[in-house]
């Protein structure tokens, strides 16, 4: 597998229901210097399969409203992919929960299916360094779901220590415990600790909920 450094090529898994979306995106992969494409797939049923025969770096996956099944009570077309491999979307019009669930699946990157190319290529590079990008809509309308007023946020964000906000980014960056500790240089108790500091005083019930806290307290910037 690639690494994450040094300018290295970054593999990826394609997944897209039309044909002529896939045929899209597969030129737009395999035109990118720093990019190779390693599987193209008719539709998301076989990626969790596929994913782990090729383990890319980047899942990128063009997903229609209908694949897109929140809405009607029944789990997302989000394939269960091995590892953590990080997983790109191509969306229109995601709704909120779908959104937080998708965040919750592994997927990184959560962008409009009209993206650019530029856009595309930053989000799977964003995503293969472990970052959260969203488009700024979709961030809107996650951050809208948790109602607090302007006074409730200023204080919140005055409660919050520097080493708790860092944590916070580390959490929007989808660091895990271990990671957070090497970088800060402290114990993973002490990460532990942090963490279940923040999500109190944040008044959010997961890791999820209070990095979307942090996009609307303008302490986490996509």
């Amino acid at each position: 597998m690639t690494k994450k450094n040094g300018g290295r090529t970054i593999t990826v898994l394609l997944a897209a229901a039309s044909a002529v979306r896939r045929a899209g995106l597969e030129s737009l992969v395999e035109t990118a210097p720093l990019l190779k494409l390693v599987g193209s797939l008719q539709g998301t049923l076989a990626v969790a399969q596929y994913a782990a025969q090729l383990q890319p770096d980047v899942i990128l996956l063009d997903l229609e409203t209908t694949d897109r099944r929140l809405e009607s009570g029944s789990a997302p077309a989000l394939p269960r992919v091995p590892g953590s491999i990080p997983i790109v979307c191509l969306t229109d019009e995601p709704s909120p929960d779908w959104t937080a669930h998708a965040l919750r699946s592994g997927v990184k990157a959560i962008l409009p299916r009209d993206s650019g190319m530029d856009e595309i290529l930053a989000a799977i590079q964003a995503a293969h360094a472990g970052l959260v990008l969203l488009d700024s809509a979709v961030s809107q309308d996650l951050a809208a779901r948790i109602p607090a007023s302007a006074a409730q946020l200023a204080r919140t964000l005055d409660d919050l220590t520097p080493r708790e906000t860092e944590v916070l980014r580390m959490l929007a960056e989808g660091l895990g415990n271990r990671e957070m500790a090497s970088r800060l240089g402290i114990s993973n108790h002490t990460i532990k600790f942090h963490i279940s500091s923040i999500l109190d005083k944040l008044g959010a019930s997961t890791r999820t909920e209070a990095v979307t806290m942090g996009i609307r307290m303008g302490i986490i910037l996509l």
